[in-house]
């Protein structure tokens, strides 16, 4: 399901505290991933449960998805799951939340909105900017995934991100999966609903040079 919230509303001009590494999970030290557009947290549910060697960060626009996935990591007492609500792109470029970006090991962007009205690239989750503020915050060996059933939109992001210099193309036989963020290979609702119905996915992985 897509709902269409526009991230460049007025709305999400000013961004909640982001809570340290050591508020959000029990064990800061971690590796962390970040989810961007994460939904009602399913896909990181999956993870953090199946994974507890790794901390999961989500951040999702829409705020009742974000309010129910936080109480029910709290219910569910899952120590290595965080939820942040807000527009990515404003959280990640305040100064104050600068650290997130830091301490990434990766980031995904699955499955985002298209937006596929030319009018409206503008309010695609990946924009130059914000590739920019990665390249020069990120760990040197730090991955990214895109993956997308929208081949305008995997030509859009990968054009964004391979003109970045701070970034190269991984091959996927190159990637230690089992050292990865996602070592059980868990899939997306939306994946999984792609898969059944045999659409096309796109999909590309950088590291930090």
């Amino acid at each position: 399901m897509r709902q269409h919230v526009n991230p460049l509303s007025s709305n999400f001009s000013q961004t909640e505290r982001i809570p340290s590494l050591s508020e959000m999970f029990s064990d800061s030290k971690l590796n962390l991933h970040l989810d961007i557009g994460c939904a009602c947290g399913e896909f990181l549910f999956d993870l953090a449960l199946v994974n507890t060697s790794w901390n999961y960060l989500g951040i999702e626009i829409r705020e009742k998805l974000v309010k129910n996935a936080r109480l029910k990591a709290v219910k569910r007492e899952i120590k290595n799951l965080y939820f942040v609500f807000g527009n990515a792109n404003n959280i990640l470029n305040d100064s104050q939340s600068k650290f997130i970006i830091e301490n990434l090991k990766s980031i995904s962007f699955y499955f985002p909105d298209p937006w596929f009205k030319k009018r409206h690239y503008k309010r695609r989750v990946i924009q130059p900017e914000f590739i920019d503020i990665l390249s020069n915050l990120l760990q040197k060996r730090s991955l990214i995934f895109i993956k997308t059933d929208v081949k305008d939109l995997f030509d859009y992001m990968d054009e964004i991100i391979s003109s970045n210099f701070n970034f190269k193309t991984i091959d996927k036989k190159d990637i230690n999966y089992s050292e990865s963020f996602n070592p059980n290979k868990v899939k997306t609702n939306r994946e999984k609903y792609v898969n059944i119905n045999q659409i096309d996915i796109f999909e590309r992985t950088y590291i930090k040079i």
